[in-house]
């Protein structure tokens, strides 16, 4: 594939309005914003919904160790998007809907409102809330969801696993980004707890199916892209990259043994069903601009509606912790973004290719992102080899799946010069199966 020059992406990022002085931290009389070890300094302004004791369920922003009000800063005047009241709901999906002029807008604004030269610091101190105060909540209404399996090392190492490693790609892989479509309903927010499931499971060595619980509970690392503004008809690539909102950290749960069961001819079914979390935190297209960068060198050309157009990836590094019911956490994973093999832009690209319309607040899981190392696999089915090789914590103890009790954190952030660009933790704790899933 034709490769992008530095002259095409000085252009892209001056098309966006973004140079590289945006890797330098921008300063904002919130102190806590300015310290290299927050994930929400001013650069970074992710959007979410938080409730406190005296406040019910609203729209906010992070800085540093402190949330911006929305409503509050909305009704003071402070924020003006030109159409009256838009922070009177629990959702950011009215001003995804409003679409990139107004997110512009809206960011500008922020930028102005919080950094050091603002002129009402002392006024709007009164619309900040300690996070530690704060309960978070989905950020936005997701319409709907389609996961992808587009990450090579991820989709090389378990198609090994179960093919053998001549036939672990499918003949179609290196030529569109492979997906299906998920349950909406069971996305939950960072801290949700999630049991573990039952469902029709056969092990090699069986007749028949029995109805049980699963045992081979995983975690899949992604990223979602969420899909701010509605479409009808195929988009471009470049055009599927405007329409994005944002990202946040996404986590596929996954009943691996329910899923060997069912997935043929079709594909996952209740094997993902049971939740997917995401990170409280929408960090912004915006935001993310300087840490673009290329996809993979490509196998085959892609074809023109799916080509890369620039830098389509985002350099974020990626963490995955466990801990055991009562014990410190271990990292059992180390990746980053830049190892998918297709972007979001390209997913969504392809997802309206048969005319299908996207809708605000649509979500697109990347699928599974692992590197060529073992360290690098998101994925327990990876990092044991499907068992076969469990992994040591650092207590000592030994995990091929989850057990119940063990906690997941996901973790993921960009680093610019002396500041990051941080998601908050996405984080889930197995609660045991139900004794009868029918009988609660």
């Amino acid at each position: 594939a034709p490769q992008i020059t530095d002259h095409q992406k000085h252009t892209r990022l001056q098309a966006t309005g973004l140079e590289r002085i945006n890797m330098t931290l921008f300063q904002s009389w919130v102190s806590s914003a300015n310290s290299p070890s927050t994930a929400f300094p001013l650069n970074n302004l992710p959007y979410g919904v938080f409730s406190t004791k005296d406040k019910d369920p609203r729209c906010g922003v992070a800085i540093g160790d402190m949330i911006f009000d929305c409503l509050a800063a909305e009704e003071a005047g402070y924020i003006d998007l030109g159409d009256g009241i838009v922070f009177d709901v629990p959702f950011w999906n009215d001003v995804m809907e409003m679409g990139p002029n107004t997110w512009k807008q809206l960011r500008n604004q922020l930028m102005r409102l919080l950094s050091v030269q603002a002129a009402e610091q002392e006024n709007l101190k009164t619309v900040l809330t300690p996070m530690a105060e704060a309960e978070m909540h989905l950020p936005f209404i997701i319409a709907e969801y389609t996961d992808f399996y587009a990450g090579r090392h991820h989709a090389t190492n378990v198609g090994t696993m179960f093919r053998g490693a001549k036939n672990a790609l499918p003949s179609n892989w290196l030529h569109i980004p492979i997906g299906y479509n998920g349950r909406a309903s069971s996305i939950v927010v960072s801290g949700s707890d999630i049991r573990r499931p039952w469902g029709q499971i056969k092990g090699p060595n069986e007749t028949l199916p029995r109805f049980a619980p699963s045992m081979r509970f995983d975690i899949e690392l992604e990223m979602g892209a969420i899909v701010g503004t509605n479409s009808d008809g195929p988009v471009t690539v470049d055009e599927a990259d405007q329409m994005i909102f944002g990202y946040v950290l996404l986590n596929d749960w996954s009943a691996r043994d329910i899923q060997a069961w069912e997935y043929q001819p079709l594909g996952p079914f209740q094997a993902k069903s049971t939740a997917t979390s995401i990170s409280p935190w929408i960090v912004t297209k915006a935001a993310l601009e300087p840490f673009r960068c290329q996809t993979p060198v490509r196998e085959f050309e892609l074809l023109d509606h799916l080509r890369d157009t620039g830098p389509m990836l985002y350099d974020i590094d990626l963490l995955v912790s466990l801990a055991p019911q009562g014990k410190g956490n271990s990292t059992i994973a180390r990746t980053n973004y830049k190892e998918m093999y297709y972007s979001s832009a390209q997913q969504l690209a392809h997802h309206s290719t048969s005319g299908c319309p996207m809708t605000a607040g649509d979500l697109l899981g990347s699928g599974t992102i692992s590197g060529p190392e073992r360290h690098q696999r998101g994925a327990l089915i990876e990092l044991s080899w499907g068992g076969k090789n469990p992994i040591t914590l650092d207590t000592g103890e030994r995990r091929s799946f989850l057990e119940d009790g063990d906690e997941v954190t996901l973790s993921g952030a960009a680093h610019g010069d002396g500041f990051t660009i941080g998601f908050g933790d996405c984080t889930g704790t197995i609660l045991p199966a139900l004794t009868d899933p029918y009988n609660r």
